[in-house]
């Protein structure tokens, strides 16, 4: 046999055991078929019906590519929600925009969707999965969660039941569902990213899901759901520099979702509440500067006169660990809590004050109560962090001790830590300061060039008391 023939043998010797693998591997694929190779397709059949797109329509044109323009927002987040082309576009002032829902009450119509994809709308259509096409009415909305809530009358709805939340960990698969770029039902998988995301736009009420699941234009308002089905979310915003998803996707979880609905369908819009209260999260080293025994918490560092705050007892230096049962982690997480209870809502607090565990019941006020203040007149130094200080004096006498800060610098640690003119510092570490020799023994040692002592700082402005920290 010639060297020819014998590599042309080799090949087909080769040829037939690689159909031979091919084939058995075939047969291998066949099998794990039969017995049931994981897949996500039977619960996204019985979950995608109750996901739907929504059409709007605006009476006024929009100027950008979006009605959400992003504004008070950090460059690169969006809100996704696409605008459509007008059929008729020059000659009709109005513009049209399409984005996604979520059915979550079949028997009374009920849709969950995200207020920038219905604000401003002068009708609204849904589309259901099999088709069907039908207005819907608004019954509220709420722009500090970016929740909508809206109304058909249809037969035959599916819904999607909502999770507990609490069980929602970082590394759960996920399953985002939704209408992006208006073509059609499209789903993508990915994993829970991040809880708790906050800081996209600090007026609103943010605990957000982060995932990394695609979601692009016309996404808004579609559905994060867990293995099981179940809705963890409501897909809302995106952070993109070039308008395409890079994986950092944003929902509403469905314990925020579950509050807000319940004010929508009984007002039409959220009447927050309000404790009356200014708070920080409780760090380290507040915590050691308060000498308190907690590793998390909200600390109170002023109230508004006849709160719901003051009226419950609640002090400057309290820090709030659990409200109605649940704890409190920090101090967005209890101004979310606060801001979606119902007005004259009785809650119990539960707090530590000069290292002890106190329980206090309050009423919830609402969120239109106002700042009371009084006038308080300075009289007649020491330079510390940027700030000029003197002993406080108020009509020649010494009715409220302290040192006041006569003036500072805007580029010092004092101004940065929230210092004012006129401030009066009553309390150095929940210690009383009189005088400025009080306040010099109080912050002896980094006077003397020691080590710098954390300072929690209770100060009196404008007739109110502030905690402020001067790390």
């Amino acid at each position: 046999m010639t060297i020819g023939n014998s590599m042309n043998l080799s090949r087909i010797l080769g040829l037939v055991v690689f159909c031979l693998a091919a084939a058995q591997a075939q047969a291998i694929s066949t099998v794990a078929l039969e017995q049931g190779i994981p897949s996500l397709a039977p619960m996204l059949q019985r979950v995608t019906p109750a996901v739907v797109s929504i059409q709007v329509s605006k009476s006024a044109p929009t100027s950008g590519r979006y009605f959400f323009n992003g504004e008070g927002l950090p460059e690169g987040v969006r809100r996704y929600f696409e605008q459509l082309p007008s059929p008729d576009s020059g000659r009709r002032p109005y513009s049209t925009g399409a984005g996604s829902g979520v059915i979550v009450d079949a028997e009374e119509g009920l849709i969950i969707t995200n207020h920038h994809v219905v604000e401003g709308a002068s009708s609204i259509t849904v589309r259901l999965s099999d088709d069907r096409t039908i207005a819907a009415t608004l019954l509220g909305s709420d722009p500090g969660t970016d929740v909508a809530l809206l109304r058909v009358v249809a037969d035959n709805l599916l819904e999607i039941g909502f999770a507990d939340i609490a069980s929602v960990q970082v590394g759960d698969y996920v399953v985002a569902i939704g209408n992006p770029f208006g073509i059609g039902q499209t789903v993508t998988s990915g994993i829970v990213s991040a809880l708790g995301r906050a800081g996209i736009n600090n007026d609103n009420y943010e605990d957000f899901i982060q995932t990394d699941a695609a979601i692009n234009l016309g996404n808004s308002g579609g559905a994060l759901v867990d293995m099981e089905g179940n809705l963890i979310g409501i897909n809302t915003a995106i952070i993109s520099g070039n308008g395409g998803s890079n994986g950092i996707g944003f929902a509403v979880p469905t314990d925020m979702v579950s509050s807000v609905m319940e004010h929508l369908k009984r007002d039409g819009e959220v009447r927050r509440g309000l404790l009356g209260v200014t708070i920080a999260d409780a760090t380290p080293d507040i915590v050691a500067a308060l000498d308190v025994d907690v590793e998390y918490g909200a600390v109170v560092i002023s109230i508004l006169p006849d709160s719901a705050a003051q009226r419950a007892g609640v002090e400057i230096s309290d820090v709030i660990v659990e409200i109605d049962g649940k704890p409190i982690r920090g101090s967005r997480q209890l101004r979310n809590m606060v801001g979606l209870m119902l007005q004259e809502q009785e809650v119990d607090l539960v707090l530590y004050r000069n290292g002890e565990r106190e329980q206090l019941t309050a009423r919830i006020a609402g969120s239109s109560a106002e700042l009371a203040t009084t006038d308080s007149a300075p009289a007649a130094v020491r330079e510390y962090r940027g700030a000029r200080l003197q002993t406080y004096k108020m009509n020649n006498t010494y009715e409220n001790k302290g040192v006041e800060i006569v003036s500072l610098s805007q580029f010092g640690e004092a101004f940065a830590a929230g210092l004012r003119e006129g401030d009066v510092i009553i309390e150095v570490n929940r210690r009383p300061v009189s005088d400025l020799a009080a306040f010099n023994a109080a912050t002896q040692l980094e006077s003397e060039g020691g080590d710098r002592r954390f300072s929690a700082l209770t100060v009196l402005r404008e007739g109110r008391r502030m905690l402020l920290f001067l790390p």
